[in-house]
């Protein structure tokens, strides 16, 4: 099973998958949660964020997704996710793929900002930011989506739910 969280910065997808980690992981012990950050250190940080080196470590993570699936290793995986065709590859080649797709509208994002990535995009300290200067079109065909311009409980009411839709495809 993979489960894709997908979201802007700021907008909860890492909060949200951590949160269903750990009320999953006692119940699944080959359960992994990745994120986009952590996978971008752990391979070195060698790809920036121009839309090729996004559309390589996109690449990526489908074949790295695709490979611990295959191991029976389930995946929560938060990620800012740009390319449609790799979320339908996913669906294609993962047998037992769900995709969230987390809304939030951009002053809640800003508000959250703690890294500061939209104020310094927008005084044109930095470049390839995705919602800024480059476009960002939510996933066409989400499992679920969610609207994420409140609080963290909101939040983790829905990854309750989230949980119920996935638990039975946990114990392979």
């Amino acid at each position: 099973m993979v489960l894709w969280i997908i979201g802007m910065s700021c907008s909860g997808k890492t909060a949200l998958g951590k949160y269903i980690y750990n009320k999953l992981k006692p119940e699944c012990n080959n359960l992994l949660f990745l994120d986009g950050d952590i996978l971008r250190e752990i391979l070195g940080n060698d790809l920036g964020h121009t839309l090729e080196d996004r559309k390589q470590n996109a690449d990526r993570i489908n074949k790295l997704c695709n490979y611990l699936d295959s191991q029976g290793i389930n995946v929560i995986f938060a990620l800012l996710s740009l390319f449609h065709e790799n979320q339908k590859w996913m669906r294609k080649n993962i047998d037992n793929y769900y995709e969230v797709y987390i809304d939030a509208d951009f002053d809640s994002l800003i508000k959250r900002d703690d890294k500061e990535i939209y104020k310094k995009a927008g005084n044109g300290e930095i470049n390839n930011v995705v919602g800024v200067d480059i476009p960002f079109t939510p996933p066409p065909n989400p499992d679920i989506t969610i609207k994420n311009n409140g609080s963290l409980k909101d939040l983790y009411s829905e990854g309750d739910k989230i949980m119920k839709s996935i638990r039975p495809f946990l114990g392979r």
